[in-house]
């Protein structure tokens, strides 16, 4: 009779021995039932499970509750954080704990969380990225640092953007690209075979083969197979931006030729890398920390895309201060010209 009048998403006690139903689902023949708590809110029910994309962000706790690929995501995450680690100390980094709470805004591009602390009258901003805190390590003498860290960054949220969200950083010196690219493709391989046992998985309604080696090419050249021009050859920002006109590509106000060629890539290329790739050779208007390549539009940057997600960006530290004088100010007028980032 308890039973009988029980809902979906009361938390009931069950004991009995195992046994399959005449369709072959285990299942427990119940000996004894007890009633612990009264759901008065009944959860979606499991057929449906909850769906509203809306709802499942907003009320994780009924999203874990009926959505088994949510459950099984949220087990799986703390094996992933402890695979990483596991990795990175065989590589002989570092885990370290930065400043959450700091005095200038720098890492990234974003627009920041500014709180106040009474004791020193001073603002302050929550991080949005590790990057200013781990580069002090280095230079303090630290080889090998990451950090596996929170961010906040004041801006919109959707599917995949949320304004407080956690990145794994590292920083290694006496390496370049090639040594960031080599340990970025380890160490997703070790974490795919350790983890879910498996070499090829499915993400995003893709089937990912992560035994084949990582593609690598430039974003110039997956922007020339897509659409056929060649940025190398159009060395004025007039010109590209009537290439850009003919493509119905928005330029705005502070844009420059590199901008123009990032917008390319953003419209004809992003949605096309499926399977594992390093593309490289960032145009230096987006990228105010990397170094320059031997052609000084470029720099020594890469980001890896995977089901046509950024997976990471890295590069190779700037480390000339005349250089890195010219890029800052270059931001400011950025800025001046309506560029929120």
């Amino acid at each position: 009779r308890v039973f009988k009048l029980a809902d979906l998403g009361d938390i009931c006690a069950v004991e009995g021995y195992m046994m399959k139903t005449k369709t072959g689902e285990i299942t427990i023949r119940a000996n004894r039932y007890v009633h612990l708590t009264k759901a008065l809110r009944p959860l979606p029910d499991k057929f449906h499970g909850l769906q509203d994309p809306e709802d499942r962000r907003r009320k994780r706790y009924v999203d874990l509750i009926v959505n088994d690929d949510s459950r099984e995501v949220a087990f799986m995450r703390p094996k992933i954080i402890r695979g990483i680690q596991n990795f990175m100390d065989k590589e002989n980094f570092v885990e370290v704990e930065t400043s959450i709470l700091q005095p200038i805004l720098g890492g990234a591009n974003a627009r920041p969380f500014i709180t106040h602390h009474n004791a020193l009258e001073q603002d302050f901003y929550l991080r949005i990225a590790t990057e200013l805190s781990l580069k002090r390590l280095i230079v303090g003498g630290m080889d090998r640092v990451y950090e596996i860290g929170r961010m906040f960054r004041n801006e919109g949220i959707d599917t995949t953007h949320n304004p407080e969200f956690t990145t794994m950083e590292a920083y290694q010196a006496f390496g370049d690209l090639s040594s960031m690219a080599d340990l970025t493709e380890r160490l997703i391989r070790y974490l795919a075979k350790n983890i879910t046992r498996k070499s090829k998985i499915k993400w995003l309604g893709n089937e990912i083969d992560l035994d084949k080696p990582f593609k690598h090419a430039t974003m110039n050249d997956l922007v020339k197979e897509k659409t056929g021009i060649d940025f190398k050859e159009v060395d004025t920002f007039e010109r590209a931006k009537e290439l850009a006109i003919e493509h119905h590509i928005e330029v705005e106000n502070h844009f420059k030729w590199g901008h123009i060629l990032n917008a390319f890539f953003e419209k004809y290329v992003e949605e096309t890398l499926i399977q594992p790739t390093f593309v490289y050779g960032h145009p230096l208007d987006v990228s105010p920390l990397a170094r320059k390549s031997a052609d000084p539009r470029y720099t020594e940057r890469f980001e890896l895309f995977i089901s046509t997600k950024e997976i990471c960006n890295a590069f190779t530290e700037l480390n000339d201060p005349l250089d890195q004088r010219e890029r800052f100010e270059a931001q400011v007028l950025e800025k001046n010209n309506g560029s929120e980032e």
